[in-house]
């Protein structure tokens, strides 16, 4: 039999109220406790990822917003972003959402049932697409010397312009992270006769490195000259090399970010009509098969990249274009 005491809202006294909130946090506890180490990591890497949609976000309203500030619009937001300029695949999308929700109420933010039920919604259909469902499952295409000719003939006549030519080939000239393009200073950029002398900054614990550019042949994909054009213009001679420019023209005081480098070079490229998505990272892979390919000695290659001797990535990158030097197929009387 049900008493209407059971029924009824429930009401505590102090006295309750405390062991109730003690036994929430002991619970929260005992949860961390058991919850895989992998699972944890994937969890951490979540939250930074909404770190980096919160910055994004930022430079574009000009205004960042707490992490902690999950609602229906930023959730929402957040998986249109993974999936527009993240290219993430549906399943991943779902599992950040999962890792966000669980990371904001570990600091103890309400996160509202009608947000996580409308980032799923939002969700849904990318998961009926095919291609979407296929992403994640290969490397980031390399940019290549005539794909970087077309976005040159397509970019706008404007600063703006002038700012995404120069960032995406320094980034392909210097074999650039995007964090590391977005860390670049323009004082760490210093022009000499032969062209530039760049320094790339540690990032997320790795080396710092000094790079030499040189003058292209072509004056549009010209690294050298791209660079010293947008310098030029923007009159930036310390401080960020590349800074966000608002719709009047005017200039940021902070760095882009890395998600903002990565969303210039493939806004450009589509911009350009490529027939593959360039990302930020096909600058990094379009410079080393690029290199290799015109008989580059790899020990130098690896220097400009910074990648570390036994760089699994590195040598798959050598491999691809060592496909087509003396190819099997090649001059044998076909």
């Amino acid at each position: 039999m049900t008493h209407a005491a059971d029924t009824a809202p429930a009401t505590y006294d102090p006295a309750t109220l405390a062991v109730l909130h003690a036994m929430e946090e002991a619970a929260e506890k005992h949860l961390d406790a058991i919850r895989p180490h992998n699972t944890k990591r994937g969890y951490a890497n979540d939250w930074a990822l909404w770190e980096e949609f919160h910055d994004w976000l930022g430079e574009r309203t000009g205004h960042r917003i707490a992490s902690t500030n999950v609602t229906r619009g930023t959730l929402v937001g957040f998986v249109v972003w993974l999936d527009t300029i993240k290219l993430a695949a549906p399943n991943s999308i779902d599992r950040r959402i999962t890792g966000v929700t669980v990371t904001a109420r570990s600091l103890g933010v309400e996160v509202p049932k009608e947000a996580t039920v409308a980032a799923r919604k939002a969700l849904k259909p990318m998961k009926a697409d095919p291609e979407r469902l296929g992403r994640g499952r290969g490397k980031a295409a390399a940019a290549t010397p005539e794909q970087l000719r077309q976005m040159a003939a397509a970019v706008p006549d404007s600063l703006t312009g002038l700012r995404d030519r120069a960032l995406w080939l320094l980034a392909f000239a210097v074999a650039g992270r995007s964090a590391e393009v977005a860390a670049l200073r323009a004082d760490g950029i210093v022009q000499v006769s032969q062209g530039l002398d760049v320094h790339v900054p540690s990032v997320k614990g790795r080396p710092a490195r000094d790079v030499v550019v040189g003058y292209g042949k072509s004056p549009d994909t010209c690294p050298v000259r791209a660079w010293l054009t947008w310098r030029a213009a923007a009159d930036i001679m310390r401080g960020a090399a590349f800074v966000p420019i608002d719709r009047w023209g005017n200039l940021g005081d902070t760095a882009l970010s890395a998600a903002a480098c990565r969303d210039i070079i493939a806004r450009n490229a589509e911009r350009a009509g490529l027939a593959v998505r360039l990302t930020g990272h096909s600058m990094r892979a379009g410079f080393i098969t690029t290199s290799r390919v015109a008989g580059k000695r790899e020990e130098k290659i690896r220097a400009q990249s910074g990648h570390a001797a036994n760089s699994p990535a590195f040598w798959g990158y050598i491999r691809e274009a060592d496909r087509w030097i003396d190819a099997a197929s090649e001059d044998i009387g076909l």
